[in-house]
């Protein structure tokens, strides 16, 4: 079986609409190059034939990398999460306690991360989210990272 995807409910319907515009629209448009650059003849020396088969091929890889995805998706229910402690889908911010500046991350999983983000969806399997899950509003943390060790005092989490 594959392994359970965290996601919350915007995370899955993107997903969702990824795959539909994969399966619907590209789908097509794929399979139209494939038809005209069979129509070009020798199938040997085709070089849009060739192109057109990679792209087709990547194409259903993708989707089926989403289905699968979809399948073992586990939602993450937002009136389930109370906010009283650090939990996937909740906004967390925390000070740096070695510089005093303030950050906020949204903890997600994997799959939604997106550390460019305003505010940087972070992963509940990283370092920082592992760290983070299950800690309330006044802890201290200490996270080692690949660059040294942070500190942090967690002063708000919202959903």
């Amino acid at each position: 079986m594959a392994d359970e995807v965290i996601l919350t409910k915007q995370g899955l319907e993107k997903l969702e609409a990824e795959r539909d515009e994969l399966v619907s629209v590209r789908r097509k448009e794929v399979s139209e190059r494939l038809k005209e650059a069979i129509s070009y003849g020798d199938l040997s020396e085709n070089a849009e034939y060739d192109a057109a088969k990679n792209e087709q091929a990547e194409l259903e890889e993708r989707i089926q990398k989403l289905e699968n995805m979809i399948r073992s998706a586990v939602v993450i229910n937002e009136e389930d999460v109370t906010g009283d402690t650090v939990n996937v889908g909740l906004t967390v911010t925390v000070k740096d306690t070695d510089h005093g500046d303030e950050k906020h991350f949204v903890i997600v999983g994997s799959t939604e991360a997106d550390p460019f983000a305003e505010p940087a969806k972070i992963s509940n399997e990283s370092a920082v989210g592992r760290a983070l899950l299950g800690k309330k509003m006044g802890e201290n943390v200490e996270i080692q990272v690949p660059n040294g060790m942070l500190h942090y005092e967690i002063t708000d989490i919202r959903k």
